[in-house]
C-alpha cells in the first residue's frame, strides 16, 4: 500500500477498541491515513481498520506489543514502509489490574512491573522509535492517553494511578526534549464509558451501573464522558494547537472539581 504523500499519517497504539478505536476513526475522518495497532485483539483491529477505510483512509492493522522494544521498532518500520511518513503518534495502549486501594496485598511487584512496562515504558519506546520520522513532519504531534488517576490517585488500582502519574511527568520531560520539532501533550480522562470496567470483579453485581449513575450525578456537566469525547481532543491536538505543548488536558465532565465528594 502506498498512500497519497500529501496526507498525514497517524499511529494509534491499542486501537482495537475503546478510546483508541474512536481516535483512529476520528483521525481517519479528518484526513489521516492510519496505522491501527493491537497486541492480541486482531478481529477488533481489523474491524476498526475497515471502519477507517470506509471513512476514506488508507489504513493498516499491525500487531505489536508496546512493552517490547523490538515490536515498537518494527511497528514504526512497517508504517514507514507502507506510508513513507509519520506525523502523529497517539500512545493509547494501556493495561491495569483492578484492586481496591484498601487491599494492599492485592498488588505485588509483578503487577507494578507489568503496568509500568505497558503504560509508561511502552510509550517511551514508541516515542523513541518514531522520533526521527516525526521530526521531519511539519505538523508533528505526540498525544499520550493518560488519566486523571495520575493526579487524584483514584482509579482501577494504586499501581495504575502510579503509572499514569509517571506518564504525566514523562510528557512534560519529552515536551521540553523534543521541542521545537515535535509537540508532546497528554489527555487525562476521568471515567470513560467503555467496556474497560466490565472486566472488574469489584464492579459486578450492579455496582458498575451504580458507579456510572454516580458519575453523572456528581459531574458538574451531568453527563458521562465517552470515547468519542477523548477522540475529539486527540483530533484537535493532531490538527491544531500549534502553540500547545506540555499540556495535561483533563476531560471528565468536570468531576475533578468535586473535591468535596470524591468518587
Amino acid at each position: 500500500m502506498t498512500n497519497d504523500e500529501t496526507r498525514p499519517v497517524a499511529i494509534v497504539t491499542g486501537s482495537a477498541s475503546g478510546i483508541g478505536a474512536a481516535s483512529a476513526l476520528r483521525l481517519a475522518g479528518s484526513g489521516f491515513d492510519v496505522a491501527v495497532n493491537f497486541a492480541r485483539n486482531a478481529s477488533g483491529a481489523d474491524a476498526v481498520a475497515q471502519d477507517c477505510r470506509d471513512a476514506g483512509s488508507d489504513t493498516i492493522a499491525i500487531q505489536a506489543d508496546v512493552s517490547v522494544d523490538g515490536d515498537c521498532v518494527r511497528l514504526v518500520d512497517d508504517v514507514l514502509e507502507c506510508f513513507g511518513r509519520i506525523d502523529v503518534l497517539v500512545n493509547n495502549a494501556g493495561t491495569t489490574k483492578f484492586a481496591s486501594p484498601h487491599k494492599l496485598d492485592a498488588l505485588d511487584a509483578e503487577d507494578f512491573a507489568r503496568l509500568q512496562a505497558v503504560n509508561v515504558t511502552g510509550c517511551y519506546q514508541m516515542i523513541r522509535a518514531a522520533r526521527d520520522a516525526l521530526k521531519v513532519s511539519p505538523v508533528a504531534s505526540i498525544i499520550n492517553i493518560s488519566s486523571h488517576s495520575g493526579f487524584s490517585g483514584l482509579g482501577s488500582s494504586i499501581a495504575y494511578a502510579s503509572t499514569k502519574g509517571a506518564l504525566n511527568t514523562m510528557t512534560l520531560s519529552l515536551a521540553r526534549a523534543l521541542a521545537p520539532e515535535i509537540r508532546v501533550n497528554a489527555i487525562c480522562p476521568g471515567y470513560v464509558d467503555t467496556p474497560w470496567h466490565e472486566k472488574a470483579d469489584m464492579l459486578k453485581g450492579g455496582r458498575l451501573e451504580a458507579l456510572k449513575q454516580r458519575m453523572v450525578d456528581v459531574a458538574p456537566l451531568n453527563r458521562m464522558t465517552e470515547a468519542e469525547d477523548i477522540a475529539e481532543a486527540v483530533s484537535w491536538l493532531a490538527l491544531g494547537g500549534r502553540a500547545i505543548t506540555g499540556v495535561l488536558l483533563v476531560i471528565d465532565g468536570g468531576t475533578h472539581l468535586t473535591i468535596g465528594t470524591p468518587l
